[in-house]
């Protein structure tokens, strides 16, 4: 990751935060149909079970990402999303490390996601950083487009 970017934990209604929201759900919603899409829109992510992290250079929001913290005791990924200009720069590995580490401060030991099975390098990126399948959980529902995986803190 480029040492210029820093990243932060920021409320979602931040500067420049809703445009990289909206691409998110245009990109998500480009590739599943409503029911498959599981968004947290600005006034859940603002919820105080919620942490967001935005990665920025030179006050530009760059990506995003969110932890979930779940009543049962377990993190849950939210959000993740690095702008196409952005990629190929580690910032989704850079994101998912520091909602990791607010996890662990939070006393969480274990991480769960859903993503979709079109995300090739978002399901990369899980599994490089030691994420593997498991069933749903929560108040996920088993669907043939989504992947569910989780990881041990």
């Amino acid at each position: 990751m480029s040492n210029n970017v820093t990243i932060q934990l920021e409320s979602p209604r931040g500067n420049g935060v809703n445009e990289l929201i909206r691409a998110l759900d245009s990109y998500l919603s480009a590739l599943y149909p409503p029911a498959s899409n599981h968004f947290l829109d600005l006034e859940q992510l603002s919820q105080p079970a919620i942490r967001f992290f935005v990665a920025r250079r030179a006050g530009a929001p760059l990506a995003c990402g969110a932890l979930r913290i779940d009543a049962e005791g377990y993190g849950e990924v939210k959000r993740m999303y690095v702008a196409p200009a952005a990629r190929g720069e580690g910032l989704g590995r850079a994101i998912l490390a520091r909602i990791e580490e607010e996890a662990r401060r939070q006393g969480l030991r274990l991480m769960r996601l859903e993503t979709g099975i079109h995300q090739a390098e978002a399901i990369a990126l899980y599994r490089r950083s030691g994420y593997a399948d498991c069933p749903p959980f929560g108040e996920y529902r088993t669907d043939p487009l989504s992947r569910f995986m989780e990881k041990r803190l």
